[in-house]
C-alpha cells in the first residue's frame, strides 16, 4: 500500500488527522504542503512566513489554516507535526526546538550546515521519541528504487565505482545562499548532498574511510589567498573511498555552461553489471533508470514520476500511523560527516 493511500485509508476511517504546521511556504515549502493535503491524511493547521505574498498563497491551499507570526505561535497551534522550509542556517535550530516541544519534524535539507548541528538534532530528536524525516527526496524517484532493489538483490554483483554528477546551469536566487555563515557552503550543500546520500544509502551506509575534494568559486580554487575572500564554491569534485572498497566519484556546479539546464546521474558498477539513473533532456524532474549487461541495457523506469513530494507524504504516513523516533535517522549524521570531509573540516 501506497503512502498515499495509508494517508487516505486513515481519513476514511475517521481516525484524527495530524495537525501539522508550515514554517516557511516558499516555492518549496508551498510544493510539500500541496503534496501532503493532495495526498490527504493531515491536516495544515498553521502556516509562517515572513513574506505577505508567500503567506497568501499557503492560505489559499489551506484555507481553514492560521497564519503564525513565527514558530513559538505556530507551535501554540498544538501541532503532531511540523514541516520546516527555512534558510539552511536557522534549520538546525528551528528543529530542536519543536522536537524539544513533542512535535514531530519533517526539514529541508540540508539538516543542519555541519555534522555537529545534525548530531545535534538527531539526538533531540532522540530524547524527545518524536519522527524526524529529512527531504532527501531523490530516493524516492521510481528509478532510484528500482535500483537499489536491484543491488540489494545481487544483481549488480560486487559494485567497485560509483559516479554522481549534479550540474545546474543556473544558481540560486536567493542572497543567503552565498553567505557561507547562512547557507553552510555552495553547491555541494545544496546539490552534492543528494549526490552523498545517494551513494552511502543505495550502498547500505558503508564507512568512509577517505574523502578528497577541489571546489572553486568563479573557476579559482576556493580559499586561494585574495581571491575567493568569504566566497562559497560553484564547483565541486570529490572522491570518496569506502571501507567496502568501493570508489564514490561525485561533481557538482552552480551555473556550469553544459548546454542544457542541468545533468543529473547516479551511476553503480559492479563486476556482474551497471545502473544507472539519468535526467532526461536537461530535466529537473524527469529520469531514466537502466540495467546494464556489458552492451545491453534494460530500462527500469521512465517519466512520467511524480516524485517530488514523495518524502514528505512517507513521513506523514509514519506520523499518522503512530511512529516515533526512528533510529535509521542516525545515518543523517553519516551523510552530514562527509559533507563535513568534502569541506575539508
Amino acid at each position: 500500500m501506497s503512502e498515499a493511500t495509508v494517508l487516505e485509508a486513515r481519513t476514511a476511517a475517521g481516525a484524527r488527522l495530524p495537525h501539522i504546521g508550515f514554517l516557511g511556504v516558499g516555492w518549496i515549502g508551498r510544493h510539500r504542503m500541496e503534496a501532503l493535503l493532495t495526498a490527504g491524511g493531515v491536516e495544515a493547521v498553521g502556516v509562517s512566513d515572513p513574506s505577505p505574498e508567500s503567506l497568501e498563497a499557503a492560505l489559499d491551499l489551506a484555507p481553514a489554516a492560521r497564519a503564525a507570526d513565527d514558530l513559538d505561535r505556530l507551535l501554540d497551534l498544538g501541532l503532531d507535526g511540523l514541516v520546516i522550509a527555512t534558510p539552511s542556517a536557522q534549520h538546525a535550530n528551528q528543529a530542536i526546538r519543536a522536537l524539544e516541544a513533542g512535535v514531530s519534524v519533517f526539514c529541508q535539507k540540508p539538516l543542519g550546515r555541519s555534522a555537529a548541528e545534525v548530531r545535534a538534532v538527531v539526538e533531540a530528536a532522540r530524547a524527545s521519541g518524536r519522527l524526524l524525516g529529512v527531504d532527501l527526496s531523490y530516493r524516492f524517484t521510481e528509478g532510484m528504487r528500482l535500483i537499489r532493489e536491484r543491488l540489494a538483490a545481487g544483481a549488480l554483483g560486487e559494485v567497485y565505482a560509483v559516479n554522481l554528477v549534479f550540474h545546474n546551469a543556473y544558481g540560486p536566487d536567493k542572497p543567503w545562499f552565498y553567505d557561507p555563515k547562512l547557507s553552510g557552503g555552495g553547491c555541494v550543500m545544496d546539490l552534492g548532498i543528494h549526490l552523498v546520500d545517494l551513494a552511502l544509502w543505495t550502498l547500505g551506509f558503508p564507512e568512509v574511510r577517505s574523502v578528497h575534494s577541489q571546489l572553486h568559486a568563479q573557476g579559482r580554487p576556493l580559499g586561494a589567498p585574495g581571491e575567493t575572500g568569504e566566497a562559497v564554491e560553484d564547483h565541486a569534485a570529490a572522491q570518496l573511498q569506502l571501507a567496502t572498497g568501493t570508489c564514490v566519484q561525485l561533481a557538482c556546479s552552480w551555473r556550469l555552461p553544459a548546454g542544457c539546464d542541468a545533468v543529473i546521474e547516479a551511476s553503480f558498477y559492479g563486476t556482474k553489471g551497471g545502473a544507472a539513473l539519468r535526467n532526461v533532456n536537461g530535466s529537473f524532474y524527469d529520469f531514466t533508470a537502466e540495467l546494464f549487461r556489458g552492451t545491453a541495457r534494460e530500462r527500469l523506469a521512465s517519466p512520467p514520476d511524480a516524485w517530488g513530494g514523495r518524502a514528505a507524504v512517507d513521513w506523514a504516513s509514519r506520523l499518522a500511523s503512530g511512529s516515533r523516533f526512528d533510529p535509521e535517522c542516525e545515518r543523517l549524521v553519516d551523510v552530514a560527516r562527509a559533507l563535513d570531509r568534502i569541506y575539508g573540516a
